[in-house]
């Protein structure tokens, strides 16, 4: 599977761009927010909530963070004008954080206080290993300035998400929210388990560690081991649908686009059957918009960094019966 996938990733960038754009189009929402809004639409019908991440990141100079600030803030304003259940997610290297820690931090602050003013969560993206540290440091500041309605993301496979869960939820408390998901980026074996099970056990752990810590929980995985270790931990727990969480009583986590504690995520084209049949049964499922003019960095960065992707892609092109959007 690995070098198939790599073969796939060796070849792609001598395919015509409009290739590409049509393996891409499944997995983005459009070139513009009105053609996110618009799909969005559709999708609702389907019991979903979103995410909408505006596509781009690691900008080279400071000059660029102002169009993103700028888009983001349309992008609070269109969610507000629509009624739509949404929030948003960040990238911190699209504002900065790869150049000035100060300055990124003041431009994340700046979206995170409008979105506050409006009732809308917003999510920091974990990038690869250079800034885990930096973007964890940054939601805890924001945090601490009284603006509650930021949470992060954390990787499974990185060796030092226990520990960051750990310091996370003591800083913040009932107010910490996680997304987890396995890491698309292929760290160092030093820093990081490689092997699929490995992987999986690891995400499964930390899932149990942030609904023990008390944190919201929201689980991002199109894998079945994970998906259903999910289920059977919040079982145990006494969290599902319709249920009050019972790690907090009074209940704290009722918020705006919020569930009883937890939330099942799911990238925009993958695993469309599973995320389905688990709104049916009422669990809060949240989809992920990425949209913009950069589709196409976007999907070869992705391919690149993570081989195995090209695997899902291909068998999603030759059976598409198997992955409905």
């Amino acid at each position: 599977m690995g070098i198939f996938g790599r073969t796939i990733v060796t070849f792609l960038p001598f395919a015509p761009r409009f290739i590409v754009g049509w393996v891409a189009k499944r997995y983005t929402a459009g070139e513009s927010l009105e053609q996110a809004l618009e799909l969005m639409k559709k999708l609702s019908s389907e019991g979903a909530c979103f995410t909408i991440d505006v596509l781009g990141e690691e900008i080279k100079s400071l000059d660029e963070s102002p169009w993103f600030i700028n888009e983001y803030e349309s992008v609070i304003d269109s969610i507000v004008e629509s009624g739509m259940d949404a929030n948003i997610s960040i990238k911190p290297t699209a504002l900065g954080l790869l150049i000035d820690q100060k300055s990124a931090l003041s431009n994340i602050e700046r979206i995170v206080r409008k979105a506050a003013e409006n009732d809308i969560f917003v999510r920091l993206d974990m990038e690869d290993n250079r800034v885990t540290q930096a973007t964890i440091d940054a939601m805890i500041a924001i945090q601490k300035k009284g603006l509650e309605n930021i949470g992060v993301v954390l990787q499974g496979r990185m060796f030092r998400t226990p520990d960051d869960i750990s310091i996370v939820s003591g800083a913040l408390g009932k107010n910490s929210d996680f997304r987890i998901c396995k890491g698309i980026y292929l760290e160092p074996p030093e820093i990081s388990h490689t092997s699929y099970s490995e992987i999986v056990d690891a995400t499964n752990r930390a899932i149990d560690l942030m609904l023990d810590s008390g944190s919201y929980t929201a689980i991002a995985s199109h894998d079945v081991p994970v998906i259903d270790h999910a289920l059977k931990s919040l079982e145990s727990r006494g969290l599902g649908p319709k249920k009050e969480d019972p790690r907090h009583r009074p209940s704290v986590l009722n918020r705006k686009g919020k569930g009883p504690g937890y939330e099942f995520q799911f990238l925009l084209g993958v695993r469309g059957n599973i995320r389905r049949d688990l709104a049916k049964k009422g669990h809060r499922t949240r989809i992920y918009m990425p949209y913009g003019e950069k589709w196409y960095e976007y999907g070869m960065r992705r391919l690149r960094e993570n081989p195995g992707v090209a695997v899902h892609v291909t068998k999603s092109l030759l059976m598409p019966w198997t992955n409905r959007r």
